[in-house]
């Protein structure tokens, strides 16, 4: 039974510091643009980090669980969805780095079912009519939506049971049963958004490294970066800082959300499986360390490089689409042309969203869990604008290891 709870009147705003070699902006534009949706009900918690060039405001407001009063934090554990695709999106521009595979390769170079793949011309009646792909499917394709897959595969699609967003289903099986399946348009033609491809494209980061995906991203990404907190499957310590999900909408005190059927308890089921397309479990300060170092162009706040320079600028902050079909990377919405004031990155179906510009090092980082119509966004857009407008006293800052000259 769905629970509704009302907030306090006094919002609590817990002031978090911007970290080592980080200067506090000493602003709370966002607390408040926020601070009335979070007395009022209607949100019930987020946390907001605004970078520029090497100064930071962070804010966290509001509760992880309503009902106890917990306040949200930076280091409470939470669903990121969709912003699993840049993680592989990493995954793979290492390995196109480190020369053991090309954005151009087949995929059936190393998953031999997608050799032969047929594309569907029409449904009708319950007959459907193919004909054999003429185009060759490539890494590329499925990394950036233009592969010809559905959004999720058909046991996913059809809530068979089963924890996570794979519902049991394992990145080989998943690959597997999309190569059996027709495609709705010739690859590289059209662009659909698809879990299922990046899934395909994880799947290839474990025949290539004989690792499981996930494995393979916590030795190649998330260990340099000091990633602790981010993985498959949180932990029954992390779970006591779980923020929580809730509904949303516009003048109403939002309602508490047991799960959603995308994602089901008990999220620390040891049977849990990876999926690339959504499914890693992160927190903000985790989140901030992966798209800190995306800012600053493959190097971690820690000064440890994990991507080289132009791997990053060329395949993840750059679109890999051909012209027209607009932009997106390796797991990534990406511009389609370069320039300083061009944007990069993700968010998530429960409200997550993480955008940097590596030109400027502006990073903008936005945490929930919510379902509905968030209200608040026009105000939090317009305090972003105010924090990236105004200015700032950048003196000293120059030894920071993790700010790119």
């Amino acid at each position: 039974m769905k629970r509704l709870f009302l907030f306090l009147a006094l919002t609590v705003c817990i002031t978090a510091t911007a970290g080592p070699g980080v200067k506090d902006s000493k602003t709370n534009y966002a607390r408040e643009a926020l601070k009335p949706y979070v007395d009022s009900g209607v949100l019930p918690g987020a946390i907001s980090i605004l970078y520029n060039d090497g100064v930071q405001e962070t804010c966290c407001i509001g509760y992880s669980d309503v009902a106890r009063k917990r306040p949200i934090r930076l280091d409470d554990v939470f669903m990121q969805c969709s912003q699993t695709k840049g993680f592989c999106g990493v995954t793979i521009a290492k390995l196109v780095e480190d020369g053991k595979i090309s954005l151009d390769d087949p995929v059936s170079k190393y998953l031999p079912e997608f050799s032969e793949l047929w594309v569907l011309d029409e449904d009708k009646d319950g007959v459907r009519t193919l004909h054999k792909a003429k185009n060759v499917l490539t890494i590329r394709m499925v990394l950036n939506h233009t592969g010809g897959f559905a959004f999720e595969s058909v046991a996913k699609r059809d809530n068979i049971p089963g924890g996570g967003w794979n519902r049991g289903v394992r990145l080989r099986q998943a690959a597997i049963m999309a190569a059996n399946t027709p495609l709705m348009f010739e690859p590289g033609t059209k662009a659909s958004y698809s879990n299922l491809g990046i899934d395909i494209g994880a799947a290839v980061v474990e025949v290539v490294t004989g690792m499981k995906w996930e494995d393979y991203l916590k030795t190649a990404i998330l260990d340099p970066l000091g990633m602790k907190n981010t993985g498959i499957r949180p932990t029954k310590k992390q779970l006591k800082h779980l923020v929580e999900m809730y509904d949303v909408s516009k003048d109403k005190p939002a309602v508490y959300r047991l799960e959603n059927g995308w994602s089901q308890r008990p999220y620390d089921d040891p049977e849990m499986v990876a999926s690339a397309g959504a499914g890693i479990w992160t927190t903000a300060a985790d989140q901030l360390k992966f798209y800190k170092m995306l800012m600053n162009l493959g190097m971690g706040d820690n000064g440890v490089r994990v991507l080289k320079e132009e791997t990053v600028k060329s395949i993840l902050a750059l679109s890999t689409r051909p012209e027209g079909m607009g932009g997106y990377s390796l797991g990534l919405n990406a511009p389609e042309h370069d320039g300083e004031d061009e944007w990069f990155g993700h968010g998530g179906a429960w409200g997550t969203n993480c955008n940097v510009n590596w030109h400027k090092k502006q990073l903008r980082l936005w945490v929930v869990q919510v379902l509905g119509d968030q209200t608040w966004n026009d105000d939090m857009n317009k305090a972003a604008d105010k924090f990236f407008s105004q200015t700032l006293d950048n003196k000293k800052l120059n030894e920071y290891t993790g700010r790119m000259k």
